[in-house]
């Protein structure tokens, strides 16, 4: 039985009597007449399992958008039912109102939708319904939890798509010149134009030169249907905050934009999300099919508070490719981890493969090296200018193994890297 703020009236009701009759009986006789108005009146209220309840949750949505859940209520009674139907979910599905008044005669149904706003990806999940029904004098009545499941799956919010349009005309100006220089084979042949000073002398090509009495070189396009593997470390780095957000947000976007250049560029993209064990993967996917298929699979993928198997990670490399591919890994620039993990074993990648490694750095860590306020704020400024200083070094380490890093700010990784993207495929480096 629950009660209503009516019961609470009618027990401060009692005041009077007991002030015209100041005697134990008249609060005890008060009291049990109280009590069995709330009893009547509860009995007399519609059962709340008397509501037939079935859901409808769309289908998925992108963070921070907007979206409903639907209950249909149906009343099955034989008693008009009157009260209030709570429709729960979990706190990051950012439900709105989700109470909703009920009055149903037997036999009628009822539309009860609850405004969600998403503020985590991932499945959300709803919690139990709660039927609150009430007799009607509207003092007491009944209450009960019903489970009625449901889930709604919540897409990365691809914020860095906005930078989407400037990359892919940069991407059809680099396809439509007309001589483009570029260097190292498996590049497809384009035209034949005269040597100019800072050309490549390896592309000279002496046999025209010949024929024409005159140095010419060779000029390339750059390479179509090429393999772009975009690996997202999911390890206990990818935990750390940056700002608002985990730094594993900030590589998803990045994986997302890089995977929409490069399949628009022609490229065959895949994706490995990877801590000790695969997360997710996406492969043999293309075309419009690709990109809903990594969003997808990005949705799911949470941090682990685990250190990365990067051995692991390059047999999984390995396994998947067999011929010299882009190997981009969304992972953290920090000295402890890469000594120990990545800089071991990125031989065997770089070796075989164009490897680029793409960071979030800290904005707290920026703010830092920029206080000069006390002597306090300039100890801050110390510490945070020599972490900058390892991570540099550790960046150029890495870049003496043949690998490329870029090193941003959480907002700025995702067009960083595109750019990125952009430069090795121009320069043919794919």
């Amino acid at each position: 039985m629950t009660i209503t703020w009516r019961a609470v009236a009618l027990t401060a009701v009692g005041v009077v009597p007991v002030l015209l009759l100041p005697t134990p009986g008249t609060v005890l006789l008060w009291a049990v007449l109280c009590l069995v108005v709330c009893a009547v009146d509860a009995a007399l209220a519609a059962s709340p399992r008397a509501l037939a309840l079935r859901r409808q949750v769309p289908g998925p949505v992108r963070l921070h958008e907007d979206a409903r859940s639907r209950l249909t209520v149906t009343h099955t009674g034989a008693r008009r039912l009157r009260g209030t139907v709570r429709d729960a979910w979990q706190p990051s599905a950012g439900t709105g109102r989700d109470r909703h008044p009920v009055d149903l005669p037997p036999g009628e149904a009822r539309h009860l939708d609850t405004p969600l706003r998403p503020s985590r990806r991932g499945d959300l999940h709803a919690d139990r319904v709660t039927v609150r029904t009430v007799g009607p004098l509207g003092v007491a009545g009944r209450q009960a939890s019903l489970d009625v499941p449901g889930t709604l799956r919540v897409l990365p919010a691809f914020a860095s798509r906005r930078h989407l349009p400037s990359r892919l005309a940069r991407l059809r100006e680099m396809d439509g010149r007309a001589a483009v220089q570029v260097r190292g084979a498996g590049t497809e042949f384009d035209s034949l134009r005269e040597y100019v000073i800072g050309d490549d002398v390896r592309s000279i090509d002496w046999r025209a030169s010949a024929r024409r009495s005159d140095v010419v070189v060779r000029t390339w396009r750059p390479e179509r249907d090429r393999r772009v593997l975009i690996v997202v470390d999911t390890s206990r780095t990818s935990a750390a905050r940056t700002g608002e957000e985990p730094r594993l947000d900030a590589s998803v976007e990045a994986a997302l934009l890089l995977a929409a250049l490069a399949s628009r560029a022609g490229d065959r993209v895949e994706l490995l999300a990877h801590d000790r064990t695969v997360r997710a993967r996406v492969a043999g996917v293309s075309g419009p099919r690709l990109m809903p298929a990594v969003a997808d699979a990005l949705a799911g993928v949470e941090p682990s508070l685990v250190e990365a198997d990067w051995p692991g990670l390059v047999g999984q490399v390995q396994q998947r490719l067999s011929q010299r591919a882009l190997v981009v890994l969304l992972s953290a620039l920090e000295p402890a981890a890469v000594e120990q993990g990545l800089l071991p074993v990125v031989d065997r990648l770089a070796s075989r493969h164009q490897v680029v490694l793409a960071s979030v750095r800290d904005p707290e860590v920026e703010r830092l090296r920029a206080g000069r306020e006390d002597v306090a704020a300039l100890f801050d400024a110390a510490a945070a200018e020599r972490t900058e200083l390892e991570r540099s070094a550790l960046a150029q380490r890495l870049r003496g193994r043949g690998v490329e890093v870029v090193d941003a700010l959480p907002d700025d990784l995702a067009p960083r890297l595109a750019d990125a993207y952009l430069a090795l495929k121009a320069a043919g480096r794919l």
